[in-house]
This record gives structure tokens, sequence and C-alpha cells, in this order.
């Protein structure tokens, strides 16, 4: 778990209306997924979701909801952002209990560029994915996936079969070996120039002939 608790409030308004109402009070509106109790419209604090965010845990992570004492683990689903501002507007949160086994994004992170003989010689790091669907344990969800480039040569396609993933983790995606970056040569700088060709060359000889 993150370590992050917020505190939550059900929340009685609901649609447009009750939604700009909530953050004219200084909180974020937010559904509450999952379980036998089914979807609960929730406010929490604005301030304590944009320190969450900002503390580089919340998102993909296992966080804590307290309501007057109740304390219930979630998964933050998807946040909504402001298209001017960029602050949190909506929340959705996922129950889950800390031993389910769930599935969820994970960054990747790749590492030893300088070890990479390929990228040595001006190659170029195409990443595919930039995250990666995984199933793991709600209680045990990985900080990163870190992909190796030590010996990767130009032309080389790195796939999910190849990469080290955390214990207890596993892809999502089971039926292909799928390809998460490549390593692509560099681009010729100019194109080489045009030669003439013997046919072409003789005409303009002959008229330097006559000219003389």
């Amino acid at each position: 778990m993150a370590g992050i608790v917020l505190n939550v409030e059900k929340r009685d308004r609901t649609g447009t209306g009750g939604a700009r109402a909530t953050r004219n009070g200084g909180l974020i509106p937010g559904i509450l997924y999952g379980g036998e109790r089914g979807s609960i419209p929730i406010e929490i604090n604005a301030k304590d979701v944009e320190m969450a965010i900002r503390s580089g845990k919340f998102l993909s992570h296992m966080v804590e909801l307290n309501h007057q004492g109740e304390k219930q683990p979630v998964i933050p689903r998807a946040i909504q952002f402001h298209p001017v501002s960029d602050k949190p507007i909506h929340i959705d949160l996922y129950r889950v209990e800390e031993n389910a086994e769930i599935a969820i994004e994970v960054v990747v992170h790749f590492k030893n560029h300088e070890a990479s003989p390929g990228l040595k010689r001006g190659g170029v790091l195409n990443i595919v994915r930039h995250t990666i669907k995984l199933k793991c344990k709600a209680n045990k969800i990985p900080e990163e996936i870190v992909v190796d480039l030590t010996g990767r040569e130009i032309g080389e396609s790195i796939h999910i079969s190849s990469i080290t993933l955390p214990d207890g983790a596993r892809p999502f995606i089971r039926d292909r070996d799928f390809t998460v970056a490549t390593i692509a040569g560099r681009k010729a700088e100019a194109e080489p120039a045009a030669v003439a060709t013997p046919d072409a060359a003789a005409p303009a000889a002959e008229g330097e002939k006559k000219e003389g």
C-alpha cells in the first residue's frame, strides 16, 4: 500500500449541478465502484487529492479511504483533469481486497542505454509501450517495470518474454509475445549525389567539340 489515506464523505448531490457545487466547496466529486455495496458518489478534499497525486504514489497504487473511521483499500481507476488548470476535477475509485488479484497498468523504464551497442552506434530506441498491463496482488503492485538495454543491437525487438517482471506479476496479455520497444537504425543524413552515366555525358562532350 502506498501509505496514502484519503478522508471521504458520501455525496448527496449528483449530476452536473451537484458536481459543480462540490467543486465550488473545495472538494472533488467522485464515484466509488466495486464490491457488494455497488457504486457510491463520494467527495474528497481537493488539496488532499492534489497532494496525493504529487507524491507519485497515487496512480496505479492501492490507497486507503477513511469514511467516519471505516477504512477501505481502493485503487484509483481514472482521474479527470481540467483542460486549462490541469487540476483534478473528478475521480473514480475501485474497492479491492489486499490479497485480491487485479489487472493494472505499470510504467516501463529503460536502463543501461550506454551498454547497448546499437544505441552507441547511433541507433534509436523506439518505445512501443510506455506502460504494460499486469496481473498481480493488490497489495504487491510493482512501482515499475525495468527493461535492461545491455547488449541490444540495431534491428532488435524487445518482447515481453525477454523482460524480467517483478515477483508475483504476469502480463495481462498472454496470447502473444508483444513488442515493448525496438532499436532502429539511424536514417541517412543525406541522399547520395546523382552520378551521370556515360550515355548522358556523351552529347555534352560532342557539343563541346563542335563549339571548339
